[in-house]
């Protein structure tokens, strides 16, 4: 299961972490972000060597600000405190696994 960030935990979830962190930005209100949930819900239910979490842009507007997302859903990996790879709109789970791929072997995209 995704863990659900916030203004409050950005930083420690996040920027913070040891792992690499695949953050969903998504609005309850967007069709697609609807659409990408399942698959991220599937991505946080295998191994796969992240930690996901789901960032409500309504909820975190000053956060989605800082990161420049003008578009949703939008998928960023963060890796040591920095984005390292970003992925805007709809994505298959394929698509979204070679990011991970891409992050986790050092490539970025």
């Amino acid at each position: 299961m995704s863990l659900h960030i916030t203004m409050d935990n950005f930083e420690q979830e996040v920027l913070q972490s040891s792992v690499p962190v695949l953050v969903d930005f998504y609005a309850d209100w967007c069709g697609p972000c609807q659409m990408l949930a399942p698959i991220i819900e599937d991505i946080s239910d295998s191994d796969v060597g992240v930690k996901v979490c789901k960032l409500n842009v309504d909820q975190a507007f000053p956060i989605a600000t800082k990161y420049k997302v003008v578009s949703i859903p939008a998928v960023f990996i963060f890796k040591n405190g920095q984005v390292a790879a970003k992925a805007i709109g709809y994505q298959e789970k394929d698509q979204l696994m070679k990011l991970i791929e891409g992050v986790l072997n050092g490539s970025n995209t």
